[in-house]
């Protein structure tokens, strides 16, 4: 069973944010850039919340519907991640695009965040 907290649906492109196991999972969709990028921001934040509200012990971002991700969306992880850290948590990333797999490599950030082959509960 899967708890989700309110939110808006934006066209599809509000990434989704639900408890699975203890796990918070996000799902971003789309395309990443500058005007989605705060919506990633923000559902990052709310998954941050739901670690110290649930008994969630992990977050996971699940790119596996992600078409494109561009420094914007770069940006968002790496500050999420910065905000994780502070909560002793860290933010695995599962499904990364090639596209997006070359960003984080291009910036030195694929050290950053730990890699998972699925989504598990």
């Amino acid at each position: 069973m899967t708890e989700q907290p309110d939110q808006e649906q934006d066209n599809g492109t509000q990434p989704v944010v639900e408890i699975v196991g203890r796990t918070v999972a996000v799902r971003p969709v789309g395309e990443i850039d500058i005007s989605t990028a705060p919506a990633l921001r923000s559902a990052l934040a709310d998954a941050l919340a739901l670690l110290g509200t649930s008994r969630a012990d992990r977050i996971v971002t699940d790119f596996g519907q992600v078409t494109f991700c561009d420094s914007s969306g770069l940006n968002a992880l790496v500050a999420a991640r910065l905000e994780a850290v502070r909560a002793d948590a860290a933010i695995h990333l599962v499904n990364p695009a090639p596209q997006l797999q070359r960003l984080l490599q291009m910036t030195g950030a694929d050290s950053l965040f730990p890699r998972e082959d699925e989504l598990t509960n």
